[in-house]
């Protein structure tokens, strides 16, 4: 019998690390362990029931067949009012596409434009699917490290350094997933100096956060700071993490209406069309009462202040708090060369991880996985109740050391 050898496209990325540490994590609580899981990036809050009363009603009236590529006329409305109303920017209806989550959305930029070892500028840290998405499209990641030391973010001296005549893409993500990190308008009008000098030079915008934001002064992203590059910016968001939909599965992008028309090539051959259903409960979700987000982005708050004070006391672990998403990204370093008491040296971040999982039962996820360490990642979509427990764990788990 012949054996099956994937192609190199499969061979050459790895599995999603944090899809296999929340797999680990249901695994272990399956065999009857007491796991506390931080590792899943999912609002822990239901999609509210007036969007699933909209999805109800699209299929009373048979909205169940397939639709335009690049989705409902009603979708790309509800978008383009969204982002007339938070952002200030208008697009035509041929610059807007969607997808079955941005996810897809960025697989298929990067599908429709990347070949050749194009290169990729990829901040880490980094959310973890980027580098493997470049390489599965034949592409080169160029990984810039943004130290805690920069607020975990990019700096116009790192951007010029990085870019060369094979660039193609910057991606930015912001805020960002692992760290929450994001940038004011000023810093992102310094990138954008860079990027004016280098026309060749395109920008992932992955906003898939940005309505989970903390602070006082409003969330901008890269296209409203600098309004000249908006035919070199694909803006990507989704109803995900906002309106707790992620198994909906509808994402969607602005850009150049060349790249939107690539892309939906793409998706003709792909998949056809997101969800029509998925599709009508999006486009109310991003046109009705916004009450839902205001009210979880106060929870998210809440917890993400009880929790970076938590762990900013633990003595060897200190934690920046976060601009928005709902991630948290602290140093381990204090606790890298100390043994458990088992007698085992924690040398890495996956040390680290590893011991919370095995010695107290909290599943996080290792610094390493997102291209920067010694780092630890911790999601607060989840309870109180859980995030006390965790931070009580972590806080038992590292006076253990020695």
């Amino acid at each position: 019998m012949s054996t099956f050898v994937p192609a190199s496209r499969v061979s050459n990325i790895k599995i999603s690390p944090s899809t296999a540490a929340a797999a680990r994590a249901r695994d272990l609580t399956a065999a009857g362990r007491d796991i506390v899981d931080l590792t899943v990036g999912e609002p822990d809050f239901d999609t509210p029931d007036n969007i699933k009363a909209a999805a109800h009603e699209a299929i009373d009236r048979g909205e169940t067949k397939y639709t335009a590529v690049n989705g409902t006329s009603a979708l790309r409305k509800a978008i383009l009012g969204d982002f007339q109303r938070r952002l200030g920017l208008s697009y035509a209806d041929n610059e807007i596409c969607v997808g079955g989550g941005a996810k897809q959305v960025l697989f298929l930029a990067l599908m429709a434009s990347v070949e050749n070892d194009a290169e990729v500028i990829i901040p880490a840290p980094y959310w973890v699917s980027y580098p493997d998405m470049v390489i599965a499209n034949e592409g080169k990641p160029v990984i810039v490290e943004c130290p805690q030391e920069a607020r975990f973010k990019l700096t116009p001296e790192a951007l010029e350094k990085a870019i060369t005549p094979k660039t193609l893409w910057l991606v930015l993500n912001a805020p960002s997933n692992p760290t929450g990190a994001a940038y004011d308008r000023s810093e992102l009008e310094a990138l954008g100096k860079v990027l004016l000098r280098h026309p060749h030079v395109f920008v992932l915008s992955d906003d898939i956060y940005d309505q989970i934001w903390f602070k006082d002064e409003p969330m901008t992203t890269l296209v409203a700071a600098v309004p000249e590059l908006k035919q070199r910016v694909l803006l990507t968001n989704g109803v995900s993490k906002s309106y707790a939909m992620t198994g909906w599965r509808i994402g969607y992008a602005a850009g150049p209406a060349a790249l939107i028309a690539a892309i939906n090539k793409l998706q003709s051959q792909m998949s056809s069309c997101p969800s029509s259903v998925s599709q009508a409960a999006a486009a109310y979700a991003l046109s009705s009462d916004q009450s839902f987000v205001s009210e979880c982005v106060k929870v998210y708050k809440e917890r993400r202040d009880y929790a970076c004070s938590r762990l900013n006391a633990v003595p060897g672990l200190s934690c920046l708090v976060p601009d928005g998403a709902f991630y948290l990204f602290p140093n381990c370093a204090g606790v890298i060369g100390k043994k458990t008491p088992e007698g085992k040296t924690i040398e890495t971040d996956l040390d680290f991880v590893l011991y919370l999982l095995e010695g107290v039962g909290v599943a996080a996820l290792q610094g390493a996985a997102f291209g920067i360490s010694p780092h630890f990642r911790l999601s607060i979509a989840t309870s109180m109740e859980v995030i006390t427990q965790a931070c009580d764990r972590v806080e038992r788990a590292v006076a253990d050391l020695y």
